[in-house]
């Protein structure tokens, strides 16, 4: 199942990203990188290109064009779509939690 805007909740994606992404993203306008790099323009972007953070060779050869599709099949299961990776993040096992954070995301990275 792809990304779904009709059953997205922006709301509960800000809490999941709460309590489980900003303890190492932010993604602000001119935010920091943290642990992992600042999300804002995420979309559209390819992978590994944030100025400034330390990516691995595997993030940076990936070449994957972030988008809610993309973010979607991520966000299972970061290790498996990127193996190599430095995130630690296990990954949004339900696919709401997923479409939600996806909602989040494109309102808080834009």
């Amino acid at each position: 199942m792809p990304f779904n805007p009709e059953t997205a909740d922006a709301t509960n994606g800000a809490k999941l990203f709460k309590t489980r992404c900003a303890q190492c993203h932010t993604v602000e306008k001119g935010g920091p990188n943290k642990v992992g790099p600042n999300l804002h323009g995420l979309f559209g972007r390819k992978s590994g290109t944030v100025a400034g953070f330390s990516y691995t060779a595997a993030n940076q050869s990936k070449g994957v064009i972030w988008a809610e599709d993309t973010l979607f099949d991520y966000l299972e299961n970061p290790k498996k779509y990127i193996p190599g990776t430095k995130m630690a993040f296990a990954g949004f096992k339900k696919e709401k939690e997923r479409n939600d954070t996806i909602a989040y995301l494109k309102e808080a990275t834009a």
